[in-house]
């Protein structure tokens, strides 16, 4: 492990952020683009960009103004928790519900709202401009359900996604503007009784582009796809993630990803996906033509994998990146804090959030030569620790973006933070 390295913060203006799970990208005018969510019921999430030579930052825009819900009197747009999707100079991502009830000790959909407001729409496909500045909305893709998940099929011009909370399968054909709403993907998602029916979401698709197939993973460990064409999801009976090196889980239960795989993506000269299993932290090798998944390294902390622990956040981290021209994964991930000896924190906390205090560890591996290395962890210049970060972003020259919680002016926030490029 190498010397600790430096987050550098910025402040975006919107104070009542909050954290932000994958959204933000990098754009093909090189700029960084990125979503500041919000859980208030009444103040919807913001899109900004920050350019990287000038590190100016610009405010584009108010989700729910993005939706012509400005004036709607609905619980608002106050997330987006995907990546942003390029072609043809428009970004394409979508909105997710920000307000939550606490109903079981479990994040649900709010029962009880302020009278003066109605219950939240939807989600949204969106598509903003990156020339003109101006947003195209495609409409509300499930009513009721916040769109947890995203991917496109740039080459066919189709949109993906996947529900909160029930775990309805999206499909939306952006030449014809036709939507297609499939049953839920997995029991009652993460809306079902614990116990029963309910089941963790896959919080990440890929596109396999020779066959328009849409791949996602469920808590069991099962892998579906999509077929555009027939608009049937199939299971592939010939694959799966339930591997031993991915520990033991009670599916029916919060707290963890299950056999998910937590983020993947598609390597488009290799043709198979990289993906990271999210609390054991394996990166694996998944080739849709072959039935197997191929297991890579273990890509924790280097004090993780020394003391042969799981992360504190339990469902894993989503700052992964794979790089497929230089053939190097970016990964931030957590590192256990240590004092006098002993590690903090520990105890279980059943809704997916972090166990205790983490560092926060830089790691990249180089699929050419099998090299990983942890950069070490990560820290503010006053010395304080980025947390809850779950998003990650490189500009052209290899500087590190993501969204991390931190003290502003004595509150707490999630914004931007900016970590510079590292060797190999």
């Amino acid at each position: 492990m190498k010397d600790k390295i430096t987050a550098n913060p910025s402040y975006s203006g919107f104070e009542h952020a909050h954290d932000t799970y994958n959204g933000i990208s990098c754009a093909s005018d090189g700029k960084i683009y990125y979503i500041l969510c919000s859980d208030q019921v009444d103040i919807a999430g913001r899109m900004f960009c920050i350019d990287p030579e000038t590190l100016a930052i610009t405010f584009l825009g108010d989700l729910n103004q993005m939706c012509g819900e400005e004036q709607a009197g609905l619980v608002v747009q106050g997330k987006s928790h995907v990546e942003f999707y390029e072609k043809n100079k428009k970004l394409y991502f979508a909105t997710h519900v920000g307000y939550y009830e606490m109903i079981d000790e479990m994040e649900r959909l709010p029962v009880h709202i302020p009278k003066n407001l109605g219950p939240y729409p939807g989600g949204h496909f969106l598509a903003f401009d990156l020339h003109t500045g101006e947003t195209a909305d495609f409409g509300i893709m499930c009513k009721n359900e916040g769109i947890l998940s995203m991917t496109m099929d740039k080459d066919r011009d189709q949109l993906y996604g996947i529900s909160w909370p029930t775990g309805y399968f999206i499909h939306f054909d952006i030449n014809h503007n036709k939507t297609v709403l499939l049953d839920p993907i997995s029991e009652k998602g993460e809306a079902g009784q614990l116990g029963e029916d309910y089941r963790v979401l896959c919080r990440s698709m890929f596109v396999d582009p020779d066959t328009g197939y849409v791949y996602f993973s469920t808590s069991e460990g099962d892998i579906f796809y999509y077929d555009p064409k027939t608009q049937e999801i199939k299971r592939r009976s010939d694959v799966h993630l339930r591997l031993d090196y991915f520990g033991t889980y009670d599916v029916t239960q919060p707290g963890s990803m299950g056999f998910n795989w937590r983020k993947i993506h598609w390597h488009p000269q290799e043709k198979v996906a990289y993906g990271i299993h999210g609390n054991s932290g394996y990166l694996f090798r998944f080739d849709p033509r072959k039935s197997h998944i191929e297991l890579i390294e273990r890509i924790t902390s280097s004090p993780s994998r020394t003391y042969g622990m799981y992360d504190q956040f339990s469902y894993g981290y989503l700052g992964f990146h794979l790089d497929a021209v230089k053939n190097r994964i970016h990964y931030l991930t957590g590192g256990p804090i240590f004092e006098n000896g002993k590690i903090i924190g520990g105890e279980n906390i059943p809704r997916g959030g972090a166990k205790g205090p983490e560092n926060l560890h830089l790691i990249t591996y180089d699929l050419n030569e099998n090299r990983y290395t942890d950069h070490g962890p990560i820290f503010y210049p006053d010395g304080s620790r980025p947390s809850f970060v779950n998003s990650i972003a490189l500009d052209k020259h290899g500087n590190i973006y993501s969204l991390a919680r931190r003290n502003h002016e004595g509150k707490e926030i999630a914004d931007l933070i900016r970590i510079s490029a590292v060797g190999s």
